[in-house]
């Protein structure tokens, strides 16, 4: 090989490798400027039976960190912190649960083809019914924690009782 496709190839290949290292990170990015966030599931019952619908909030003991949250649906929440899914940073976190029956229909009475009155949505959310103890509807009173290990944090369970 002459002597200008050797210097041509030892100019390129260290950009190479800088591009590819580029797009190995870029591509593992997901856009949010977060660190690595790690699954975590579960399931939530109250008195032994799958809390059906709900909310769940890990919030961060670290003021630096983010909250991560997941609805409750059948028994069974995964949870979020910046896209659906993705999980919670690692870190330890106090925990709510919050589950009430909402009478949507009568937010809705009298609505026609369009949205509720904001009003008549808060008066409905004020005489909703907690199905879970309002203990555990925030985070300092639940009780409740968990801490986020790197890695998958599977079956994170939440029995409640009164």
């Amino acid at each position: 090989m002459t002597a200008a496709p050797l210097t041509l190839i030892r100019r390129i290949t260290p950009l190479a490798v800088i591009f590819t290292g580029m797009m190995i990170v870029v591509g593992c990015s997901d856009g949010t400027g977060l660190p690595k966030r790690y699954p975590v599931s579960g399931n939530v019952t109250y008195n032994g039976q799958p809390v059906e619908t709900g909310t769940i909030t890990f919030a961060p003991v670290d003021p630096d960190s983010r909250a991560a949250s997941g609805t409750i649906s059948g028994g069974s929440y995964y949870l979020t912190t910046a896209i659906d899914g993705d999980g919670a940073l690692p870190g330890e976190y106090r925990v709510s649960i919050t589950s009430r029956d909402v009478n949507y229909d009568a937010a809705m009475s009298g609505v026609q083809g369009g949205s509720p009155k904001q009003d008549d949505v808060a008066k409905a959310f004020a005489e909703a019914k907690d199905l879970v103890p309002a203990k555990y509807s925030l985070p300092d009173t639940s009780g409740l924690t968990y801490t986020v290990e790197s890695g998958s944090n599977r079956n994170v369970d939440f029995d409640l009782t009164d």
